[in-house]
């Protein structure tokens, strides 16, 4: 399983009959055995709600992946390419099982922008956070105290951060959709332009925020 090369996975995959299947079992294997460990800081293994979530990550992940093999460039393993899409499902479903449970002014309510830092790294696609990414985030996190208006705040938290949905959001501040595009979009251009004044390029604010 861990001896294959990534040509070897992209032909397994692309094949039909046993040896996709072989492939496909051990990349569902892959997926579920590193869950525990990526998912530890959100949700901890004897949680019951964490084992129909791993099974519907390594049913998706398998499912993304098939889809998007012509676009893995073979920048890195091809198993941790497949372990970031994993990783990247299962947060986004952590996110959306909280905004479900919480209402967004219970999420929200009496909590400034520092007090968002336990939750802003999941926005990132990888397991491990470098140091670059940890000190972009604090300068986001800033700006957004600093520069936001409290609506532009709370819209994005809600949309980038939490992952609730824009018409959830839209009715929990009680605005139209069109309306809340605008105020997202002047939230994004206003971090645009101071981010670009402290050396951040477009891209990088544009791959945290972009969904």
């Amino acid at each position: 399983m861990g001896n294959r090369t990534n040509e070897d996975w992209l032909t397994s995959l692309r094949s039909s009959g046993e040896q996709r299947e072989v492939a496909l079992a051990d990349l569902s294997k892959i997926i579920i055995n590193g869950m525990p460990y990526a998912l530890s800081k959100w949700i901890q293994q004897d949680d019951p709600r964490f084992s129909p979530l791993v099974e519907e990550v390594a049913q998706e992940t398998l499912l993304r992946v098939l889809a998007r093999l012509d676009s893995f460039e073979g920048r890195s393993q091809f198993t941790t390419w497949v372990y970031t899409i994993a990783v990247r499902f299962a947060l986004t479903e952590i996110r959306r099982a909280k905004w479900k449970e919480t209402s967004l002014d219970q999420m929200l309510e009496g909590k400034d922008v520092g007090d968002e830092s336990r939750e802003m790294p999941d926005m990132g696609v990888n397991v491990e956070m470098s140091f670059e990414k940890r000190e972009t985030i604090s300068m986001i996190q800033k700006v957004m105290l600093e520069e936001l208006t409290e609506k532009q705040r709370t819209a994005l938290m809600a949309v980038a951060i939490h992952g609730i949905p824009l018409a959830e959001v839209a009715r929990s501040m009680n605005t139209e959709r069109n309306a809340l595009y605008k105020l997202l979009h002047d939230a994004r251009l206003k971090l645009k332009r101071h981010m670009e004044e402290q050396g951040m390029s477009s891209e990088e604010l544009i791959a945290i925020f972009e969904r």
